[in-house]
């Protein structure tokens, strides 16, 4: 297929390398051009601009930071909407708010476009190998133009309902993650007078019950940073964290609750970053933690 990228940030570029593997014909955008040079790089092509970009694609996806930066590459200056996109399919995989798809849905409607919100569960790795968990919104028909495509960038997708089902999914699978990290580090801080090696006491707190399924894949990564070695790129960075943790506050709050766990842990990972490791990878935060929150 012609495919454009929108948004070639960590994710995304792992999502144009499989696309490219697959071989498909591929179109980027970035409002950063030196972030999608390694695309480039590998054959894929660039467009000045997000209306350029759509102008030839049979397939638009979109993997941007924010409702900001949605609205930017859609409705701004030279945006998606300056172009004729009557029948193209659009997908768009940010980790946003579902008022912010069901805003883009009705104006990809106006202009006749095919439109599936999916975004998705998994990190760079995953991304790369085509096995990233899809949670997609839409209409039946619009989804079932879309599986196929979505079907060679994850390993399982679910079509969990209308535009805004997949954005609230989203939030929902990423949540106890993101403040298990914090969890983590406050265990750690109850084990250390056992006076165990940081493999020792990872090996243990995987093998339990408590334990979510990244701490398998994750463990070396949070022994290193226990030991205090350098993780290398982050897979999914503290900052990149903190979005994901203000977007969840946001949506609760707007349904008339209050999520003091994850404010609790969103407040762990601020401070983290206000020390300066916003670019670090997440699985930081506990070795962090259990350096700077003792008093």
């Amino acid at each position: 297929m012609k495919i454009t990228l929108l948004g070639t940030g960590r994710m995304g570029s792992a999502m144009a390398e499989r696309l490219l593997d697959q071989g498909h014909t591929l179109t980027v955008w970035n409002r950063t051009p030196s972030k999608a040079q390694t695309l480039l790089d590998r054959g894929a092509h660039w467009a000045d601009t997000p209306a350029k970009a759509v102008a030839d694609s049979e397939a638009v996806l979109s993997v941007l930071t924010d409702a900001k930066a949605i609205e930017q590459a859609y409705s701004g200056t030279s945006g998606v909407f300056s172009a004729n996109i009557s029948g193209k399919l659009f997908i768009d995989m940010s980790t946003v708010r579902p008022v912010t798809q069901k805003d883009l849905s009705v104006k990809l409607e106006q202009a006749k476009a095919h439109f599936v919100e999916c975004p998705v569960g998994g990190t760079v790795g995953p991304a790369r190998d085509g096995k990233l968990l899809g949670l997609a919104g839409g209409s039946a028909q619009d989804f079932a133009l879309a599986k196929p495509l979505l079907d060679q960038l994850c390993r399982r997708v679910e079509h969990v309902g209308a535009i805004g089902a997949g954005a609230s999914m989203k939030l929902a699978i990423n949540l106890p993650l993101l403040v298990y990290w914090q969890a983590l580090g406050e265990a750690l801080a109850l084990a250390a007078p056992a006076g165990l090696s940081p493999e020792k006491m990872m090996d243990i707190l995987s093998d339990t019950s408590g334990a979510p399924a990244i701490l398998k894949m994750r463990t070396p990564a949070i022994v290193s940073a226990l030991q205090g070695k350098d993780l290398g790129p982050a897979h999914f960075n503290i900052d990149s964290i903190r979005k994901d943790l203000r977007t969840m506050v946001e949506e609760a709050s707007a349904l008339g609750y209050t999520v003091p766990t994850a404010q609790s842990a969103l407040s762990s990972f601020d401070q983290a970053s206000s020390a300066g490791l916003g670019h670090a990878d997440g699985t930081q935060l506990a070795a962090w933690w259990i350096k700077h929150a003792k008093h």
